[in-house]
């Protein structure tokens, strides 16, 4: 059911109702009796009217009722409503926490990573929940200069230059050993026909050129096309994605998701990063904030998280993703526009380092 569904089939006072007791919940933790919602509601309503709603509602499935108290508790079902309302309204960030934000991610940083390593941080240290934050996609960025320096048993470092500033370090393991000629030679023929362009379309051309003309190609070009398969054949579209976490321990601090199991599960899955990989890789390729609420991610070991995720962009266009997880009894009205304006003044922090 659409959510303009979902809200013609609650009248106006069910809905206020509604978005009163998930707020409430939110904010205390406790099921939310019909004397509560009578009074913050600020509707002239008698107890026995809010309970008869609370019922409608409970049967519509928005919320449930805990075994122990006479009070409501939100479902998922409910927080997706409160949401969905939330993003139809202009949510305002607080001055303090634009500041901090601008503040820190203008602050001179060595590298990308460094500059995504803070942005994480700083989503975790001002919502108190994980930050989560994609490094920039490789195959945006295209090489300056690549040297090959020989290590020992057959490996070799390989220096990568991209957009005139970024360093990056990557080993090579190699089936034989190369000498100091051999990676001189191969280095000069990939600065000649390859800078200036995208890792992953590196590969590509290199790998057509390898089909094409293999009877053409001399000794030098062939080891530097091996070397470079190994080193770009991982840049395709989704395959370069990496991301950075902080503040996963913030988590262990929210009753009802305090299950020691459930949390070690969770963090095994930060360190596979599989799944987590897969729900931001869908952020990547949407529009403005999303949203994952309890089973909505489609991955059980988040079944009882929240995702607020947003892109962040380039001059090149969109590059990232950075977000928070955090239990699905989130305070939404901050963390929404925290993470929208974070996504907006890391783009512009990385366009600034160009």
């Amino acid at each position: 059911m659409s959510q303009d569904s979902r809200d013609e089939a609650l009248n106006e006072r069910a809905q206020r109702l509604l978005r009163v007791l998930v707020q409430n919940y939110i904010r205390e933790g406790q099921p939310v009796g019909s004397r509560t919602l009578s009074r913050e509601s600020g509707l002239t309503l008698s107890s026995a009217t809010v309970r008869n709603v609370m019922s409608d509602l409970e049967e519509l499935g928005f919320v449930t009722s805990p075994h122990t108290s006479a009070g409501r508790v939100p479902t998922d079902k409910a927080y997706r409503f409160f949401v969905d309302s939330l993003l139809r309204a202009q949510l305002p960030t607080d001055d303090a926490s634009l500041e901090e934000i601008r503040r820190q991610l203008d602050a001179p940083q060595d590298s990308s990573k460094s500059l995504v390593a803070a942005a994480s941080q700083l989503l975790s240290n001002i919502t108190h929940l994980a930050g989560v934050v994609t490094l920039p996609l490789a195959h945006s960025a295209v090489l300056t200069q690549i040297e090959f320096l020989g290590l020992s048993e057959n490996r070799v470092l390989v220096v990568l230059v991209l957009d005139d500033r970024e360093v990056q370090n990557r080993i090579l393991h190699l089936e034989r050993h190369y000498s100091a000629e051999e990676l001189r030679r191969a280095a000069n023929f990939l600065n000649e026909h390859c800078v200036g362009k995208p890792p992953a379309q590196i590969h590509q051309e290199l790998v057509r050129q390898l089909k094409e003309t293999h009877e053409h190609l001399n000794q030098s070009m062939l080891d530097a096309i091996s070397m470079s398969q190994r080193l770009f054949e991982q840049s395709g579209p989704s395959g370069d994605i990496e991301y950075v976490i902080a503040g996963e321990t913030n988590l262990m601090g929210f009753s009802g998701v305090a299950d020691v199991d459930k949390l070690k599960r969770l963090f095994e899955a930060f360190n596979e990063k599989r799944d987590i990989l897969h729900l931001l890789d869908q952020s990547l390729r949407a529009e403005g904030v999303q949203i994952f609420i309890g089973q909505e991610s489609g991955y059980q070991i988040l079944d009882d998280y929240s995702v607020v995720t947003a892109p962040y962009s380039s001059a090149k266009g969109v590059v990232g993703v950075l977000g928070v997880i955090g239990p699905t009894r989130m305070a939404y009205e901050r963390v929404i526009p925290i993470v929208d304006l974070t996504a907006k003044v890391l783009g512009s922090a990385l366009n600034s380092r160009r």
